[in-house]
């Protein structure tokens, strides 16, 4: 099972379920949500980036006035300063909690996997052999595909000691927190973008060519044509991805690509938010607010809110 679990965690695409083709590769700290955010089908991505990824999968087990309770209290803990009005800077706080949250929750369920003496840290033999500890006195022998593994343990090898930030061999929960979400940390910013050219750099000349960009994102049928959003990203590949014009993405176009640090993506999403259920146009919602639109609007993103599961010890 562990070594399942770890083709999940070398794989860069962090949203790979919903998330159109062209999206999966780019990273926003702690991501908002796997789903892609289109509000014309549907608030998945509100309802994720609102609640958290876990809390939001409660949602449909609740009743309509339940969902209501459950909003009042989230609504509650959001309004830091009590003063009856959710205000854009309180929502981005919340949303920006959530993706810490998820962040904290994931390394927590990893670590009891590989702390195997209990003492606080993650040493890179008790990740390996925990990991691998069945297949590396074979060399892999009893695997159909040895070579990918090999590769596999080679570059978590990589990844745990760039995260290992005084060369010990030990990772703290800080540095086994940049292991697991290298994306979230600047120093481990090579890491993510090697990885990423060495996934789609197929004939392994260390750039991506846009075959090899499109090959990662759309791999036709017989005689299917390519649809709308793939000559998009043919034309995104030339006009903005390759910025020196070499008809190849190097390492520095792949960092921009894949890591847009500058983008707030949580700031966007609570301006979006407002947006949509700001009745008043008055810049901040209120409870009212909230409950009058997730009654009138089936599946909206407020109904979707009301599902999160509101634990008396969850301080923000």
């Amino acid at each position: 099972m562990l070594l399942k679990s770890l083709v999940s965690l070398c794989v860069l695409a962090v949203a790979a379920l919903a998330v159109p083709a062209q999206e999966k590769r780019v990273h926003h700290h702690g991501d908002l949500s796997e789903r892609p955010h289109d509000d014309a089908h549907g608030f998945q991505y509100d309802h994720e980036a609102f609640l958290g990824k876990e809390e939001a999968k409660t949602f449909d087990q609740l009743t309509p006035d339940e969902s209501k309770d459950k909003l009042a209290k989230i609504v509650e803990r959001i309004d830091m300063d009590q003063d009856g009005y959710v205000s854009h800077a309180e929502l981005h706080s919340w949303i920006r909690h959530r993706q810490r949250r998820y962040i904290q929750e994931n390394v927590d369920k990893h670590w009891k996997d590989y702390d195997k003496n209990q003492d606080g840290k993650i040493a890179w033999d008790e990740y390996k052999n925990t990991t691998y500890g069945y297949y590396l006195g074979e060399e892999f022998d009893d695997v159909d595909d040895k070579e990918t593994y090999k590769s596999m343990l080679r570059r978590d090898e990589r990844r745990f000691r760039t995260a290992d930030r005084d060369g010990d061999k030990i990772a703290t929960r800080e540095e086994f927190t940049a292991f697991l979400h290298p994306e979230e940390y600047d120093y481990m910013r090579d890491v993510v973008v090697q990885e990423t050219v060495e996934d789609i750099d197929k004939n392994g000349d260390g750039k991506i060519n846009i075959d090899e960009y499109i090959g990662d994102m759309f791999t036709p049928e017989d005689g299917e044509s390519e649809p709308d959003w793939v000559h998009t990203e043919r034309k995104h590949f030339s006009e903005f991805r390759d910025a020196n014009k070499d008809g190849y993405l190097d390492a520095a176009e792949v960092a921009n690509w894949v890591l847009p640090g500058e983008v707030d993506h949580a700031d966007n999403e609570a301006k979006h938010l407002i947006h949509e259920t700001d009745t008043n146009k008055d810049g901040r919602l209120t409870l009212s607010e909230l409950l009058d639109n997730m009654d009138s609007i089936k599946s909206s993103t407020i109904t979707d809110y009301g599902g999160m599961r509101v634990d008396e010890h969850d301080e923000l």
